[in-house]
C-alpha cells in the first residue's frame, strides 16, 4: 500500500541568482503553446479529456537559456535531497528529461492530472500566486479526474523561491488554473532517480510519447 504523501520544502531563494525571477519569466515567454495530449500510462484525466492547454519551455532551451539552473539541478539541489533521502539520489542522465519550465496564463491553461514515472520530483516555484494555480496531490491512489482527487487531496500554494521534493508516483497530482488573464505560473520540473528506482526504468513508452524513440 502506498504511503500517505508527504513532501520536503526548502527554501532555495539565497541559491539563486540576483535576478532570476525576470530571467525565468523572460525564458517563460517564449515557451511551447499548444495542446499537450495525454501521456499514456501516467494520465490521470478523465476518459473525455484527449489534451491540455498549457505551455512548456523544454530542457534544451532550459540549459541553453538558463544554465545556472541546470547547474543547481545537478548541483546544490542534488545536495540537498541526497542530506534528506535514505538512498543515492541522481539525476537524468538524459538531457531532454532532466528540468524543464512549466508555464500558464491565465485559466484556460493547467497541468495535466498525472503520476510520476521517477521516484522524486522537483519542483521550483517561480512565481507567487495567493489563489490559483495550486499543486493539487491526490491521497487515493486510485483517483482519475479532477473532481476524484479535489474530494481528498494535499493543495500546495506556489511560493516563488521555494523547493519541493515529492514521490508523485503512487499520487494522482495537477496543477489548478489560475484566476486571472493577466497571471502567469512559472515552474522547474525536475526528475531524480534513486538506485531502487534508476533511470533505467523509465517507461520506453514515455520516450517514445515524448521524443519518438522506438519502443
Amino acid at each position: 500500500m502506498p504511503t500517505r504523501f508527504h513532501w520536503l520544502t526548502f527554501d532555495v531563494s539565497g541559491l539563486l541568482p540576483l535576478h532570476w525571477q525576470q530571467e525565468i519569466i523572460a525564458v517563460s515567454a517564449a515557451a511551447d503553446f499548444r495542446d499537450f495530449p495525454r501521456t499514456p500510462g501516467l494520465t490521470r484525466e478523465a476518459s473525455a479529456v484527449r489534451s491540455i492547454l498549457r505551455g512548456r519551455v523544454h530542457a534544451d532551451q532550459v540549459r541553453l537559456k538558463l544554465p545556472w539552473l541546470y547547474e543547481l539541478y545537478h548541483g546544490h539541489f542534488l545536495d540537498l535531497i541526497n542530506g534528506a533521502s535514505d538512498e543515492p539520489v541522481m539525476t537524468a542522465a538524459d538531457d531532454r528529461y532532466g528540468v524543464v519550465l512549466n508555464v500558464q496564463r491565465g485559466p484556460s491553461m493547467r497541468f495535466e492530472c498525472h503520476v510520476d514515472s521517477n521516484p522524486l520530483s522537483g519542483v521550483l516555484f517561480c512565481s507567487d500566486h495567493r489563489a490559483g494555480g495550486e499543486l493539487v496531490v491526490a491521497h487515493d491512489p486510485a483517483a482519475a479526474d479532477l473532481e476524484s482527487i479535489e474530494r481528498d487531496c494535499s493543495i500546495i500554494r506556489p511560493h516563488a523561491g521555494h523547493l519541493l521534493f515529492f514521490d508523485g508516483r503512487d499520487h494522482p497530482h495537477y496543477a489548478r488554473t489560475l484566476l486571472s488573464e493577466a497571471e502567469v505560473r512559472v515552474l522547474a520540473v525536475m526528475n531524480y532517480y534513486t538506485e531502487s528506482c534508476p533511470e533505467s526504468a523509465r517507461p520506453r513508452s514515455l520516450n517514445h510519447h515524448l521524443y519518438g524513440d522506438p519502443l
